[in-house]
């Protein structure tokens, strides 16, 4: 019995059928189907109910299925163990990521991570979610840190890291900015400076359904693709913008933040990545992310101390 005998049979069993498995390992079908065959005749008892359209574990295959996953887990960390002691994790991983939303998270990840994989260099990409997934999808990224997505694709799992209240930002000069707090009511009637459409159709979802009970949407004066310039454009007096707190972080005593009566659920950013294959350095970019908080959520940004974004 071979390993490669027991990955076969995990994606068989996971996917209750040879043909998806097939296409999950990338080999043939019939390579699939004489691995499974091999492995229930070398250990002498029937793994799966064959029939005419579907696949089923029998309860010596669901008990069987347990332990071969374990030994490919054993099998895995073996393997990271070696790896680390021969010095053959040099090499790169990709990760995604959204400026406003990782402020908190990135810096100490990195700094956990590099730790750990001295010779792994994080190779980081800003890209607006729409770019993150895309770039998932076509395994150019290993990892993405952003809002938790409405979809995922098949295969990859959300992680959450943190949760952020909503905060309006509006300049130190506005009207509002003494406030202690302001209503839906008070701001709609002001000029907002949004993320692009395009690439954060989401976002525009959030505006669109949190404004819904006032009746009245407030008028977008600008959309910008990136938090630099639409933090420049609310620091000159242009409009207000809804952003996560934890933008407390980068905009300093150049933006006002307020926190918003009535406002929505805090979002949650998190970890997108597969980890079906993942390498070890991937996986532990994602610990190291989740590290930041045992409870996986921060609730005030002044908490935190992290480096000042770039």
């Amino acid at each position: 019995m071979e390993l490669r005998h027991l990955r076969y049979f995990v994606a068989v069993a996971e996917e209750e059928n040879v043909s998806r498995a097939a296409l999950k390992l990338h080999v043939s079908q019939p390579g699939v189907s004489r691995q499974i065959r091999d492995l229930e005749a070398e250990i002498g008892f029937q793994l799966f109910e064959r029939g005419a359209q579907s696949l089923r574990l029998t309860p010596a295959g669901t008990v069987f299925l347990a332990e071969a996953r374990a030994v490919l887990r054993r099998a895995e960390d073996a393997v990271e163990k070696a790896r680390a002691v021969s010095g053959a994790d040099a090499g790169e991983i990709h990760i995604g990521y959204a400026p406003s939303l990782t402020v908190q998270i990135l810096p100490p990840a990195l700094r956990r991570f590099q730790e750990q994989f001295p010779k792994v260099r994080a190779v980081l990409h800003d890209f607006s979610t729409e770019e993150m997934l895309g770039q998932l999808g076509e395994g150019k990224l290993n990892v993405a840190l952003t809002v938790r997505p409405a979809k995922l694709g098949r295969g990859f799992q959300f992680d959450e890291l943190a949760r952020y209240a909503m905060r309006v930002a509006v300049s130190p000069e506005h009207a509002l900015a003494k406030a202690d707090s302001v209503s839906l009511e008070e701001i709609a009637r002001e000029p907002l400076i949004a993320y692009s459409q395009k690439d954060y159709p989401d976002y525009h979802a959030m505006v669109e359904k949190l404004f819904a009970p006032v009746g009245r949407k407030p008028r977008i004066a600008g959309e910008h693709d990136s938090v630099t310039s639409l933090i420049a454009a609310v620091e000159s007096g242009h409009g207000f913008a809804l952003v996560p707190e934890c933008l407390t972080c980068m905009v300093g005593t150049r933006l006002t933040l307020i926190p918003l009566r009535q406002g929505p659920a805090p979002i949650a950013v998190g970890a997108i990545w597969r980890p079906q294959g993942a390498m070890g350095p991937v996986k532990s970019f994602v610990a190291a992310a989740g590290g930041l908080n045992p409870k996986s959520e921060i609730r005030n940004p002044k908490e935190v101390r992290s480096p000042k974004a770039g």
